[in-house]
């Protein structure tokens, strides 16, 4: 995985340093894709005079509620802002506060709005569903922005603290706003990380790294059990966060968990790329990363098949390199398991948004500029996508109410992100995400085409209910797509992170699970989940037991490395990949 130079610049340069110039001045959003959205839908509307008379008359019914709700509440008693208002109430403007002139009249006005300008971008014939999804999400944003309950003169709880305080609040506010706007200046961790060092807090189930190349390196971790399952475990996690998400503290740690009972667990901790990485792509990924991965283990446990495991992005990896390993006739995997993972990219869900060749181009542009995509780049996109609860809530509590939000280990591991290499990630955006290659048998691996069809193995696939990333209707859709005859699927409640680490205990958890043989009919998602019998309690009890079941028995735990062969050990866990920033 040799380093490349880049070539001399061409025209192509030239129109992406241009894009990449746009970028900066748009927060990385495509203006082209939203504006060619607004024209759709303002055109078709302009064709639609019915729907236009629907819209005004609404506009008038809702204008006339305001202002007769601000005569009643101009009277003196306290009226909440949601009594007989036409639609879904806010509740963030539930409490005695908000009941009180005119800070009712505010939040009466408010979801008024909120409700006419959502109706507006609905149900406009011809206008393309993804083009409404897009304007729907423009005008969320822009609501979100909006609320009065973000804003200290509008909030009657805010301005209640704040006299209650004398307004300390609001100077631990700025401290507050000066710490972050240093840190981030200085590129440093959000507060409060510092308790979860990842070696010491976070990351601490012992082993040894095993392997190390360009681009990964291996864990084996030590066994605590006198006997082990036959067949270890290897790990592919996704290289947009780190490793350590599956090892966090130790009531949280899946590693740990499933060392506890008895697998031998191998992990892979990516590299964080940098701008000399720029030319690493997704056949490197399978190659140095996958593949390099596979070779140690079976070398380190010879004589023995292996339960892969992929976890978002790592389980697409593992999909495409268990298709490329079926069509060689390698039958080294015992069993497959994807948590949280997506094959088929034809309904992403929010994700969509961001997804377009106008938004992929700029995206290109500005990653082909710094030779990597920044993970506070992608971070904001998510963030985006629940602008209300990351980006709007937050401020309200750390600059208005002078309140700090706990950090903890999960928080703690979402903010020390990773960087993205230019090629992989424009293969993986407009390769998956937009041409769907993987689900309609056009991705090539080595300069040959795979097919999901050709992986026979038996499979355990994780959805869970609230992702905003991989929608578990969508990831789903692999069963559509292979050809095993002992295929499980499990949703669990929770979202992409939260459900999957969840603990080994956890009484507010709940999933459904149910397995499928090929002869038996294919069932739709909704047909599924009607089907499949509910449990209370955390999931991963229930994987360990299908683990088990797939495993031929027990043996003597292996040796950590294997020095012989080439995989002595290198250093202790979590190695050094890890702790790159």
């Amino acid at each position: 995985m040799a380093r490349r130079r880049n070539p001399a610049p061409t025209g192509q340069d030239f129109d992406r340093e241009f894009r990449a110039q746009v970028a900066q001045m748009t927060a990385g959003l495509a203006p082209t894709a939203f504006t060619t959205a607004w024209a759709d839908w303002a055109m078709h509307l302009a064709q639609s005079p019915a729907r236009q008379g629907e819209l005004r008359q609404e506009a008038l019914d809702r204008a006339v509620d305001t202002w007769a709700f601000a005569l009643r509440a101009l009277a003196g008693a306290p009226v909440p802002p949601s009594e007989g208002l036409a639609g879904e109430p806010d509740p963030r403007f539930g409490s005695n506060e908000w009941a009180t002139f005119p800070f009712n009249v505010y939040a009466r006005a408010y979801q008024n709005s909120v409700a006419l300008m959502k109706d507006a971008v609905r149900d406009v014939d011809g206008v393309t569903d993804y083009h409404a999804q897009l304007l729907e999400f423009a005008v969320r944003m822009l609501l979100d922005a909006s609320s009065p309950a973000n804003y200290l003169a509008s909030n009657p709880e805010l301005l209640a603290l704040t006299q209650a305080e004398k307004g300390q609040n609001l100077l631990r506010g700025l401290e507050h706003w000066l710490d972050d706007v240093q840190r981030t200046l200085e590129g440093a961790a959000p507060p409060g990380t510092e308790a979860f060092e990842v070696g010491k807090s976070v990351a601490t189930t012992p082993g040894k790294v095993v392997l190390r190349n360009e681009l990964i390196e291996l864990i084996q971790y030590t066994p605590t059990t006198r006997q082990v399952h036959a067949e270890p475990l290897l790990i592919v996690p996704a290289w947009i966060m780190k490793y350590y998400i599956l090892d966090l503290s130790a009531r949280n740690s899946l590693v740990k968990y499933l060392v506890d009972q008895g697998h031998t667990v191998f992990m892979i901790s990516w590299k964080n790329p940098d701008a000399g990485d720029r030319e690493v792509g997704m056949d490197d990924y399978l190659e140095q990363g996958l593949r390099a991965a596979l070779d140690a283990v079976t070398a380190i446990v010879p004589r023995r098949k292996v339960h892969a495991v992929g976890y978002c992005i790592g389980g697409t990896l593992l999909s495409i390199g268990a298709a490329a390993l079926a069509r060689e006739r390698d039958e080294r995997l015992a069993t497959i398991s994807l948590f949280a993972a997506q094959t088929d990219f034809s309904e992403p869900g929010e994700l969509a948004f961001f997804i377009n060749p106008s938004q992929l181009a700029m995206l290109e542009a500005s990653m082909h500029k710094k030779g990597v995509l920044d993970s506070r780049q992608m971070g904001g996109a998510f963030a985006l996508l629940r602008a209300q609860d990351l980006v709007w809530q937050p401020i309200v509590n750390n600059y208005l109410k002078g309140r700090r939000d706990p950090m903890i280990d999960l928080m703690a591991w979402n903010a020390d992100g990773t960087r993205m290499p230019w090629r992989m990630h424009t293969e993986y955006l407009y390769r998956l995400y937009l041409d769907n290659e993987l689900a309609t048998n056009r991705f090539p691996v080595g300069g040959a085409l795979v097919r999901l069809s050709d992986i026979r193995a038996p499979m355990f696939v994780v959805g869970t209910e609230t992702d905003h990333v991989a929608p578990w209707k969508s990831v789903y859709k692999v069963d559509n797509l292979v050809r095993s005859d002992d295929f499980t699927f499990l949703l669990t409640s929770g979202g992409h992170n939260a459900g999957i680490v969840c603990g080994p205990v956890h009484p507010k958890r709940h999933y459904r699970v149910k397995t499928r043989r090929l002869a038996d009919p294919h069932l739709a998602p909704d047909d599924w989940l009607a089907g499949a019998t509910r449990h209370d309690g955390s999931w991963w009890p229930a994987w360990q037991r299908w683990l088990a079941e797939h495993s031929s028995g027990q043996a003597k735990p292996p040796a950590l490395g294997a020095p012989a062969k080439g995989h002595g050990v290198l250093d202790d866990a979590p190695g050094r990949y890890v702790r790159q920033r």
